[in-house]
């Protein structure tokens, strides 16, 4: 690629110090090594879908929310396990982004990680995004997949990422995205 490659984040957790929150910090500090930018979108402000809502128009989170995955040219999804799935919030925010007109969904390049204080790594959730971002015809990533686990030898008191292993494979996730994008094509072009 010539270009940088812009590359929306998000992280289906709302606590400050999460890991996957976390992640995605990593991922803006070493993306610049991957010729890209990741600009964190934080998912507190998005209400819970309602069609009733939606029929009045998108309320202004949703609206920045489409805005911030359209205007990039990939997603980059960090989400916890919850349960084996995904976490509400980030449901929440995929059920809002999917819908017309906009569709921010349709054609994005993504690339999911995450991490858990478990065994498994977000193995689960990370399924779960997958299912659910085939409705709306995203281009998720086949190969590398992230799946932390043990988070906390992972992460300080502050949820920021120490491990330097984990750091290098968030760099090989970002350059692999950037890849993609090459590969599927930037969204509106032919």
């Amino acid at each position: 690629m010539n270009h940088t490659v812009r590359i929306c984040g998000i992280a289906g957790s709302l606590r400050r110090a999460s890991y996957n929150r976390g992640l995605l910090r990593a991922a803006v500090e070493l993306a610049p090594a991957a010729g890209a930018v990741v600009e964190a979108f934080d998912l507190r402000p998005i209400p819970f879908y309602d069609a009733d809502v939606e029929a009045e128009g998108d309320p202004e989170p949703v609206a920045a929310l489409k805005r911030a995955i359209l205007e990039a040219d990939a997603l980059l999804i960090a989400t916890p396990e919850n349960n084996y799935g995904i976490p509400g919030v980030l449901k929440n925010a995929l059920d809002w982004a999917s819908r017309a007109p906009e569709r921010a969904l349709h054609g994005k390049p993504v690339a999911l990680l995450g991490a858990t204080p478990g065994g498994f790594g977000t193995t689960r959730a990370q399924s779960h995004v997958r299912q659910v971002l085939a409705n709306p015809g995203s281009l998720v990533l086949p190969k590398p997949e992230l799946m932390v686990s043990q988070a906390q030898a992972k992460f300080d008191a502050d949820g920021d990422l120490t491990d330097e292993a984990t750091r290098e494979q968030v760099g090989a996730l970002l350059v692999a995205l950037v890849d993609w994008v090459g590969l599927v094509g930037r969204r509106g072009e032919a």
